[in-house]
């Protein structure tokens, strides 16, 4: 078997959110620019298994870099959003108070978001609270109302970011993990392991959960990610008119704690948990996770008891010992690490990026955007409140396949699925698909439309020549 070895002035590891945030950037500049990924598809990672929340930042540290890049990254994002007809719902988030602590701790969250550069947070009394909020339990003391926290469609975001920088000219190389790094005169090889090499000047360390490892290839131990399980349910849809807002509990040191959000996919979601581990692959979720979630959820809204649970999912996060941003940039080793992006990275990732960018900057590297890089690319509608294919008379007139139902319980029609599978980057298996497209994520779970899903996805699968895609 014959060994590749690639080049490229810069090589991003990591497709996740932040890492194709990063690549985005580059590669509207003048460098040459590799994405890589150990994962078959963008966004395998904790990108994919997250809240969905498209933050305001008030509750970060005040002063630290996650403060500045999630208010930063919040406006930009929002912008980024609309023109790629990214789903996003500002539906305002309520944190609730229960008791006499954490009614006590209400002014100060409030202060503290004034310090973060949100100044709408607002203290609302106990009827208030009940006003906006009438499916909550009993008992609840009084609220803090922030108004601009919004639902976000996190997957299409990691793709959209991938796809604009594959069409400005990066590299996207995935189902590759980096086990070795040498150091060369003027740049770093980058050992694979399938036996191929990349040649980098630059390499940007946008690993997540295995930022920590590939920091120590380059000879550093500045934090270690310690993966934090987040299990999550998602309720049916029946579910979404028990909360009109993000339902937000008042945050501990170590977490933000259990909350209960719409999504805009019209579910109602529950979680997550917050379980330090070791093994930086355990996804699986647990009896006594899904316990405890179901328990926090009926207490804060008890009608959430005689509703059904769609489906559940956990995903971890790259905790680490520190509790800002770890972004560091080594200019004699051409070297910039990007760990410890926590939760927030979704909301954050355009101005990591463009925080990336000017530390590349100073050091002397041109990341000046050129011309005729093309426009953000426009993603599917997958958001409930949005126009889905299925109900587009005018779409479907011009192309009957759009009209032809395969998933019914998410309403994903055969033109969205073949778009899908032939897309700048089409899934690699049928987790990516239903990321893309929300085939066989609703109430059945596939039970229904599975046979017809796999049947298109292995069709477009082949090419017309019969050869593998």
């Amino acid at each position: 078997m014959s060994v590749e070895r690639r080049t490229a002035d810069v090589c991003v590891i990591g497709a996740g959110v932040v890492g194709s945030a990063i690549a985005r950037r580059l590669a509207r500049t003048d460098l040459s620019v590799i994405l890589l990924d150990a994962a078959d598809d963008v966004g395998s990672g904790t990108s994919k298994a997250n809240t969905a929340i498209l933050h305001t930042g008030f509750d970060t540290v005040p002063g630290s870099l996650e403060s500045r890049l999630v208010h930063e990254g919040y406006q930009l994002l929002s912008a980024y959003a609309e023109e790629a007809g990214i789903a996003v719902e500002p539906t305002g988030g309520l944190l609730v108070a229960w008791d006499d602590d954490q009614e006590t701790a209400l002014p100060g969250l409030q202060a503290k978001a004034l310090d973060n550069g949100y100044a709408a947070a607002e203290l609302v009394d106990a009827a208030e609270v009940r006003r906006r909020e009438p499916s909550l339990g009993l008992g609840a003391r009084s609220g803090l109302w922030v108004p601009g926290e919004s639902i976000i469609d996190p997957w299409s975001v990691t793709l959209a970011y991938a796809s604009e920088a594959v069409a400005a000219g990066a590299d996207l190389f995935l189902g590759d993990a980096v086990v070795g790094v040498e150091g060369l005169d003027d740049r770093h090889r980058l050992e694979l392991g399938s036996g191929d090499s990349i040649d980098a000047t630059w390499v940007i360390n946008a690993a997540g959960l295995r930022a920590d490892d590939l920091d120590a290839m380059f000879g550093h131990h500045r934090f270690t990610v310690t993966p934090r399980r987040g299990q999550l349910l998602v309720y049916d849809k029946l579910a979404r008119p028990l909360l009109s807002s993000i339902l937000l509990p008042v945050p501990t040191e170590r977490t933000k704690g259990v909350l209960v959000s719409p999504t805009v996919w019209g579910n109602l979601l529950v979680g997550p948990t917050a379980e330090d581990l070791e093994d930086k692959t355990a996804t699986c979720s647990t009896a006594e996770g899904i316990a405890v979630l179901r328990a926090a959820a009926e207490a804060l809204v008890p009608a959430l008891a005689r509703e059904e649970i769609t489906a559940i999912y956990a995903g971890l996060r790259a905790a680490t010992e520190h509790r800002d941003y770890q972004i560091d940039l080594a200019v004699s080793e051409r070297y910039v690490c990007v760990g410890g992006i926590r939760s927030t990275g979704l909301t954050a990732s355009l101005a990591i990026a463009e925080h990336v960018a000017g530390l590349l900057a100073a050091a002397g590297v041109p990341v000046d955007e050129r011309g005729g890089c093309g426009p953000t690319p426009v993603m599917p509608p997958l958001g409930e409140q949005q126009c889905r294919p299925l109900f587009d008379a005018d779409l479907i007139a011009k192309d009957p396949a759009y009209g032809r139902a395969v998933c019914h319980c998410e309403r994903v029609s055969e033109g969205e699925i073949r778009d899908a599978m032939v897309s700048p980057l089409p899934p690699a298996e049928l987790g990516g698909l239903r990321r893309r497209t929300r085939a066989m994520n609703g109430r059945c779970q596939g039970f229904s439309c599975a046979g017809s899903v796999e049947r298109l996805f292995g069709e477009a699968a082949t090419s017309e020549d019969g050869g593998d895609r």
